[in-house]
């Protein structure tokens, strides 16, 4: 494929509720795109927010034992951010509100060139849950990751609800839904694509 000459490397922050090593359809999402972007060249990692000790702020280290600034640094060594959230009454998790209040910290952060930290990396979104309100999730963290400087690709999210009242988890299906396999699919290629040209092609400084 053109272009897989080039490394790039994604990180996935689930936001579960639950700290490892419970189970988690977040997880599981977010390890089916990780693995999709795999077969563009691009490796990566999860990250499972609540296994940190994640302070509330807008910093970059909120002190006291904060533990963000080790998942920012993935974020800075990664070309590819996917952010993954369960729904909660109709939202997306506390946690992930949490990882945007504290991404906002980089909108004061510049590069050599005086460019705002996350210009040229791409995010993504993957959302699961057994009630409505996906759209309304990635519609939330898409704003605030573009205003933060992440680049968004076209269709780059990819989303699954149970019906409401029914419970029913992701990871528990017998097999992917085919709408799901192929938002995934069409959210991974654009976001490779998008990620290669921005690291040929940067955003300018202005």
């Amino acid at each position: 494929m053109r272009g897989m000459e080039t490394s790039l490397k994604a990180v996935a922050l689930v936001c579960s509720l639950n700290a490892s090593p419970a189970e988690s359809s977040s997880d599981h999402i977010a390890r089916q795109v990780l693995d999709e972007l795999g077969t563009h060249g691009i490796e990566g990692e999860t990250v499972r927010v609540a296994d940190y000790d994640v302070r509330p702020g807008v910093d970059d280290d909120m002190g006291d034992g904060d533990q963000w600034p080790q998942i920012l640094d993935k974020i800075r060594a990664s070309d590819v951010l996917i952010l993954a959230t369960p729904t909660w009454v109709g939202h997306m998790s506390s946690i992930a509100q949490r990882v945007l209040e504290r991404l906002d910290g980089q909108l004061s952060a510049t590069d050599e060139q005086g460019r705002p930290a996350m210009f040229g990396k791409v995010a993504v979104s993957a959302v699961v849950g057994n009630e409505d309100g996906a759209h309304k999730i990635v519609a939330d963290t898409f704003q605030g990751l573009n205003d933060i400087g992440f680049t968004i690709p076209a269709q780059g999210c990819t989303y699954w609800n149970h019906e409401a009242m029914n419970p029913k988890d992701y990871k528990d299906l017998d097999e992917t839904p085919s709408a799901v396999s192929a938002t995934i699919s069409t959210l991974s290629a654009n976001a490779a694509h998008l990620a290669r040209l921005l690291r040929s092609a940067q955003y300018p400084a202005v």
